[in-house]
């Protein structure tokens, strides 16, 4: 159905809103039924960049499935940088990192956090809490991975300060040892 109201949109002038509606449900659609290959070469038949901006964008804002949200915010990076703003790319840098993270967690308790994807510091802070040590190394090491040359609002810096925070939390005592005395 959406092919064909392609094709009808290719013979008889369709109003830009609607041109942009059928795409993005389209696109939510390829991506919600995992089919990243047939969505990639949707965004690459629409020939004007605006809409294709436009479209993605608006796909990510509904805020779709684990997958779909990496895959868009991974596409507006790489497509649209200079069309976004400085804070839109660090929103989008974010929430690509954080999908990133989500990604490497096991894929059951993924829900639990997901809420948190454009949040990572806030994610890894979580699982800290959780006392998910073995979940937070592999995400320190792919957020070190994911920063290495980029600007989003945070950096390695902000993650050592947390790690260091949470492990001074660890060794506090509420009490005071006392002496045996002979």
């Amino acid at each position: 159905d959406y092919e064909l109201c392609e094709e009808w949109g290719h013979l008889y002038p369709v109003p830009r809103e609607n041109l942009i509606n059928l795409h993005q449900e389209h696109l939510i659609h390829l991506l919600e039924m995992g089919d990243m290959e047939k969505a990639l070469k949707l965004l690459e038949r629409i020939e004007d960049p605006d809409i294709c901006l436009a479209i993605s964008e608006q796909s990510l804002d509904q805020h779709p499935s684990l997958a779909a949200s990496h895959f868009l915010a991974d596409y507006l990076t790489s497509h649209f940088y200079g069309n976004l703003t400085v804070a839109r790319h660090n929103e989008i840098q974010a929430l690509y990192m954080g999908s990133k993270v989500l990604l490497t967690l096991p894929e059951l308790y993924r829900v639990n956090y997901f809420h948190l994807s454009s949040r990572p510091l806030l994610m890894l802070e979580q699982l800290l809490m959780n006392m998910k040590v073995d979940w937070v190394a592999v995400a320190v090491q792919t957020l070190h991975q994911l920063l290495t040359g980029q600007e989003i609002g945070f950096a390695v810096e902000d993650i050592d300060k947390l790690l260091s925070k949470y492990a001074e939390k660890a060794l506090d005592f509420p009490f005071t040892l006392k002496e045996k005395r002979s």
